[in-house]
């Protein structure tokens, strides 16, 4: 017997989910923070960090053809707890890792976990939330995420300061540890109706043969590339243009993904307003990766500022669009896709993004190398989301929903 699930469980759900989101992207900032310190203690080049930005790219791209197909199977209770355990295990690992090909094995493996995440959070918000409701909760999702990146470089650096670079990477694993049985214990006797019934095998055709798939999977390759670029570069662009290193890094980035933190606030809300209100979802959610878009168009602009915070500003500014961007097209995944699938899409479509992002950041560092600077990368960042809204209007003429309806979360007794 199985009854809805209460709204104090939900939000209880919602809230842990949300600090899933921001202790996967501490992990993965670390080494981007702590870069100029851990480069000078290891002596690393320009191309070697570029060598492990690709590898951990690598790693969550093909992490995430087998994560998506995993959490369809596992469910969300599963999951959840299954892809944080393993990705903090692999970041605690950067802490006794002492040669560059030991920090190779440690970046492939919590890229490859992290790749869980992403699957894992949105088939979450699929589950949980109405269609209604979704885009709030997407938005306000990778709002709070956004706020990993905000607290990495303010309390990553005073850690490393206090009790050495190593140390973040052991402590951030551990607080996951923690959470992983936090959230065993917050969904027990939680059905959330998201797992196969028969055995055997997951229902329907191979995401990948089906043409929204590809769409979206182009649409997630050309915006990521931009978002992984200034994930693992903004810390390097400032040391660069403006000799800021250990905890001078960290308001001017804390600015900058401020930005990113309000776009995805401001489209889930107005996103699920302007729905509830009666607009068509093909219609709203254009609309908001239009503005989107329009708002990374001016990142170039960051190369002629005379000082860190005007190039905060500019860069707040295109990430604010990056989010806001990336919250319609999660949220696009959830309209188009039946929920059975909604793990594997993402993963598929996350894959995709992935890849690119392992280009970029491999382009990254040999354009840097070749003295070339962040001139070409800004510039191919400005038009990236306009290219990714093009594919999305000729592969999706028209947003559908799939499953209207309410969310299929119950509580077991």
């Amino acid at each position: 017997m199985t009854a809805l699930l209460s709204p104090r469980r939900r939000q209880l759900l919602f809230a842990l989910a949300l600090t899933a989101g921001i202790l996967n992207l501490v992990d993965r900032q670390i080494i981007a923070v702590l870069k100029p310190t851990i480069a000078a203690d290891l002596h690393w080049s320009d191309d070697d960090y570029g060598t492990l930005a690709a590898l951990f790219q690598t790693g969550a791209a093909f992490g995430f053809l087998a994560a998506g197909w995993l959490v369809d199977r596992l469910g969300v209770r599963r999951a959840n707890a299954f892809g944080v355990a393993a990705w903090s295990l692999a970041a605690m690992a950067h802490g006794w890792a002492r040669s560059f090909s030991a920090f190779m094995a440690c970046r492939i493996s919590l890229g490859a976990s992290e790749a869980m995440g992403t699957p894992a959070g949105i088939k979450t918000m699929a589950a949980i939330f109405s269609p209604e409701q979704r885009s709030t909760g997407i938005g306000l999702s990778n709002a709070i995420n956004s706020l990993g990146a905000i607290l990495a470089p303010l309390a990553i650096p005073v850690v490393a300061a206090v009790w050495g670079w190593r140390a973040a990477f052991v402590l951030a694993g551990a607080l996951g540890l923690v959470w992983a049985g936090g959230w065993w214990l917050a969904t027990r006797g939680v059905d959330c109706q998201d797992t196969p019934s028969g055995p055997a095998r997951l229902d329907g055709r191979p995401v990948w043969r089906e043409a929204r798939t590809w769409t979206i999977a182009g649409a997630k390759v050309l915006s990521d590339a931009t978002w992984f670029l200034m994930l693992f570069w903004m810390p390097d662009y400032f040391h660069r243009a403006f000799g800021l290193a250990g905890t001078e890094l960290g308001p001017p980035l804390a600015l900058a993904y401020s930005g990113a933190a309000l776009g995805s606030l401001l489209a889930g809300t107005l996103s699920s307003r302007w729905i509830s209100a009666g607009g068509s979802i093909d219609r709203v959610r254009k609309r908001v990766m239009l503005v989107s878009a329009l708002a990374v168009v001016p990142v170039p602009l960051a190369l002629l500022t005379p000082g860190a915070w005007g190039a905060a500003a500019v860069l707040a500014l295109a990430l604010a669009g990056h989010q806001g961007f990336s919250t319609s097209l999660f949220g696009l995944i959830a309209d188009v896709t039946p929920r059975a699938k909604v793990g594997r899409v993402t993963g598929f479509s996350a894959f995709c993004g992935n890849m690119g992002g392992t280009a970029i950041t491999k382009i990254a560092g040999l354009t840097l190398a070749a003295g070339l600077g962040y001139g070409p990368l800004f510039a191919f960042a400005a038009v990236s989301y306009l290219l990714a809204l093009g594919l999305i209007s000729l592969g999706l003429p028209r947003i559908v929903p799939v499953e209207p309806g309410d969310a299929g979360v119950a509580l077991g007794h």
